[in-house]
This record gives C-alpha cells, sequence and structure tokens, in this order.
C-alpha cells in the first residue's frame, strides 16, 4: 500500500513540474529533411525487427519439421565406420 501512495505522489509531483515550466522544450526536429532521416530510420528498424522475426518463425518451424521425422534420433543398426 505504502508503494501505491508514493507512486502516486511522486506522479503527483512530476506533473506539477512539467505543468510549472515556461518555455517549451522541442524534441523533435523541426527541419523537414532531418524528419524524413529519422522517419526513413525508424521504417528500416521496424522492417529489420519484422524479419527477425520472420526468419526466427522459420526455423522453428524446420526444427518442428525435422523433430516429427525423427532424423535426430539414433538408428541402433546403422553401420559404424572404424
Amino acid at each position: 500500500m505504502k508503494r501505491i501512495i508514493l507512486v502516486l505522489i511522486s506522479l503527483l509531483m512530476n506533473t506539477g513540474i512539467l505543468l510549472a515550466q515556461e518555455t517549451p522544450i522541442d524534441v523533435f526536429p523541426t527541419v523537414p529533411y532531418d524528419r524524413f532521416i529519422i522517419y526513413q530510420t525508424l521504417v528500416v528498424f521496424w522492417i529489420g525487427i519484422i524479419g527477425l522475426i520472420i526468419i526466427i518463425k522459420m526455423k522453428l518451424k524446420e526444427i518442428e519439421r525435422i523433430q516429427s521425422l525423427g532424423i535426430d534420433k539414433e538408428d541402433k543398426d546403422t553401420p559404424l565406420l572404424d
């Protein structure tokens, strides 16, 4: 219960500090070229993340397929090279 109260108090204090600021802080570039570069970088980043998820999914399906075939299990009657 004490943690919840402390979290609520800290949130109220933070909002009070934010409301007390008089000058807004620019956090996003105002030049269109810089905004384009940021958006382009975000697109490449998310395409990469989605690509990695697809590759991991394909590898998991391949592992499941190999396990269902039983290829990874050793056969006792297989001749060995000595």
